[in-house]
């Protein structure tokens, strides 16, 4: 059977006072039309639908309508619109710290293990592993970098575009360096995974899944109540469980896992007294904490205190 047609898309292109007058029109409380005005000039109709999303009615049978809940206001839309923007920078900055930390860990392990250009080598490697893409991925960064350490090693020294370990580490992006880690040797990975206290296999899921986070953070896409397409792998023990740990799809469990990385190397009270601050205050509603995948009692969390 032949699936009808698609209808073409005819949604109008609005002014801001228009695109206000429509929110209005579907029940949402405007105190400073200027002021909203200048917060869709800023920011958009589009982006800040995915937060008032969440203040929509449903009929009786369960579907999303286009109206909003009695008392929803553009502040309180605004309002959660600037918590996912403070909590995706709070997220930044600890994945800051792990990905140098771990980017340290490789280095000095592939450096001691192999020597200066021993990552060059695919036999240094796990045979699956893709190394001549990895290896070309380096290269395009390699070539394009515009760092000063690049430009002396080309200048100074024969065999560029190879560069030492502890110069390529520092030119790949994430992704890159957790698609390193996954091929390396398994002792190698020991090594690695023995500073972060982690099964090796639970630090290469690890690291696949915040890499994603680090994605969804730089484009500055939704993360608050985001169920996460990329979500850590099943663990066995009690506390990255319900009901300790409602579900793994979700951005506490995120925040969980930048804990406990952090805590390895001694740090991390810091960001989580940071992070207690900018939760607290919307923990408090059931609704919001749910849709983080948070306990009731998550500040007594095991890998929180």
């Amino acid at each position: 059977m032949v699936a009808p047609p698609l209808p073409a898309y005819a949604k109008p292109a609005l002014a801001f006072p228009d695109q206000l007058a429509f929110l209005q029109a579907r029940g949402m409380q405007i105190a400073d039309l200027p002021a909203a005005e200048q917060r869709l000039a800023n920011i958009s109709y589009y982006r800040l639908s995915a937060y008032w999303y969440p203040f929509r009615q449903r009929d009786v049978a369960g579907k999303v309508t286009s109206q909003f809940m009695a008392a929803t206001s553009f502040d309180t839309v605004i309002e959660l619109y600037e918590f996912d923007r403070k909590l995706r920078l709070l997220v930044m900055d600890a994945l800051e710290r792990i990905e140098v930390a771990v980017r340290t860990c490789v280095t000095h392990q592939l450096g001691m293990a192999y020597g200066a250009f021993g990552h060059e080598n695919p036999a240094n490697f796990h045979p699956q592993f893709d190394h001549g893409a990895w290896l070309q991925k380096l290269r395009n960064e390699t070539a394009q970098s515009s760092d000063a350490f690049v430009a002396h090693f080309q200048t100074h020294y024969s065999g560029y575009p190879a560069l030492p370990i502890w110069m390529s580490t520092e030119l790949i992006s994430m992704g890159s360096l957790s698609r390193l880690y996954k091929g390396m040797l398994s002792p190698d990975k020991q090594a690695v995974a023995d500073a972060f206290n982690l099964h090796p296999k639970r630090l290469q899921d690890w690291l696949h899944v915040l890499t994603y986070i680090r994605n969804v953070c730089a484009h500055h896409s939704r993360l608050w109540n985001r169920e996460l397409s990329i979500r850590p792998q099943a663990m066995n023990e009690p506390e990255w469980n319900a009901p300790r740990l409602p579900r793994r799809d979700r951005v506490f469990c995120i925040l969980l896992m930048l804990r406990y990385l952090l805590a390895q190397s001694g740090n991390g009270v810091v960001w989580r007294d940071a992070c207690n601050a900018l939760l607290l205050p919307i923990a408090a509603t059931p609704r919001w904490r749910t849709a983080m995948g948070m306990p009731a009692n998550w500040q007594q969390h095991p890998h929180w205190i």
